[in-house]
């Protein structure tokens, strides 16, 4: 039986999975800056009976599994890119790039690729149609690899997509999916505001832009109170809010930094128009004069429906003895540039419980780890679907 080869095949090579992990984690690179990764991803491949692209739409490494036999093609996709966050976690692999760190499991996501890349090609014989492989460098910071990627032809003769991210906030043996809108897309804004300073004790002779700033504060938390329909779902947060100065000095200007998310991309578009309408308004109500720079980046992440559940159901009939329950989960509050995909193709992206024993640490924490117990969960649920896409049924 093809899956009970290949769960077994995975499930020999786990010590080599971490293994692979741990070097990646070590040796983290920042989005865009990922090139001995990308190397390292490619020479893995090196002699193995695939073509390899490298170079794809920057750092991208592209992986074409050609069985020769008439079918449709998936692509599974897992990123490879770090975060700029000093590691705390006291691993004895932790990162040796002081300042850089795997905070977000990427290193485990390309881990349990190149093993299951690895076998799939070793057992290419016994499928149908086409896997690509897509190694995808940045995705934590925008514009991300893989709207490059795309625009390098990544896609293309691809049917449909699929990717898994390791949680550390879900837990160990559960693989978690979602239909529809699953995860947030995201905004960023950088609003500058100009006032003139003066002398603490002479508030009237200057205009004081801090005032303005705590009001603009205020403000914007109306969006969603009051400007959102009740059943939509958005999110705007002032993350940096810089005013420092001296206490007796009124300063010139300040600085705000802010996080948009949102649950659909109509919703984002309303929280931008609202943003850019009460900094306008700031100008004629304090008379100060206001810089707004608005960046939106990452899309809604939609998971097709139909894939989405045929994705489900073959890791549920897999029956996997290190997979404790398949199940639907809520919306999730972060976004992923694999929602760009989901743009283009039908896509589904699913989530791998991977809560450590012990204290939990959110994603992008120095403290962040994850049970390593999930790579080859992931590598085996990845692979189940798979060969169910390929040699199995068509979607519902």
């Amino acid at each position: 039986m093809i899956l009970g080869k290949l769960l077994a095949r995975l499930k020999e090579k786990e010590e080599r999975m971490i293994a692979i992990r741990r070097y990646l984690h070590e040796n983290p690179e920042l989005s865009f800056q990922e090139t001995e990764t990308a190397r390292y991803i490619a020479d893995f491949y090196k002699d193995k009976d695939a073509e390899v692209e490298t170079g794809v739409g920057g750092n991208g490494v592209k992986v074409t599994v050609d069985t020769g036999k008439p079918g449709r093609t998936l692509a599974l996709r897992a990123d490879f890119d770090a975060l700029p966050i000093f590691e705390e976690t006291g691993l004895d692999f932790a990162s040796k790039n002081e300042g850089v760190m795997h905070a977000c499991g990427h290193d485990a996501h390309t881990a349990y690729m190149l093993i299951l890349g690895e076998t799939l090609i070793e057992m290419k014989d016994e499928l149908q149609g086409r896997i690509v492989i897509i190694h995808q460098h940045a995705e934590e910071l925008p514009p991300g690899g893989a709207r490059q990627m795309i625009a390098d032809g990544v896609l293309d003769g691809v049917d449909d997509v699929l990717g898994a991210h390791v949680m550390s906030n879900m837990e160990t043996g559960k693989v978690l999916y979602r239909e529809e809108e699953s995860m947030t897309g995201r905004g960023f804004f950088k609003l500058t505001i100009k006032g003139s300073g003066g002398h603490g004790s002479s508030p009237h002779l200057a205009n004081d832009p801090i005032v303005a700033g705590a009001h603009f504060v205020s403000e914007i938390q109306t969006i969603v109170s009051r400007r959102l329909n009740p059943f939509e779902s958005g999110v705007v947060t002032i993350g940096s809010f810089d005013g420092k100065g001296v206490f007796n000095v009124i300063k010139d200007q300040v600085v705000l930094e802010g996080d948009v998310r949102a649950m659909g991309d109509r919703t984002k578009k309303t929280i931008e128009s609202e943003i850019k309408s009460i900094s306008s308004g700031l100008e004629e109500t304090f008379g100060v004069t206001n810089v707004l720079e608005y960046k939106d980046d990452y899309p809604t992440l939609y998971n097709d429906p139909a894939l989405t559940r045929q994705i489900a159901s073959a890791i549920k009939a897999a029956d996997l003895p290190t997979v404790t329950s398949v199940e639907e989960c809520e919306p999730q509050p972060p976004s992923e540039d694999f929602a760009y995909y989901t743009k283009e193709l039908p896509s589904c992206f699913i989530y791998i419980g991977a809560a450590p024993d012990g204290d939990v640490y959110p994603h992008h924490h120095p403290k962040f780890d994850i049970n390593e117990d999930a790579l080859l969960i992931a590598a085996q649920a990845v692979g189940s679907a798979a060969i169910n896409y390929l040699n199995g049924d068509s979607k519902e």
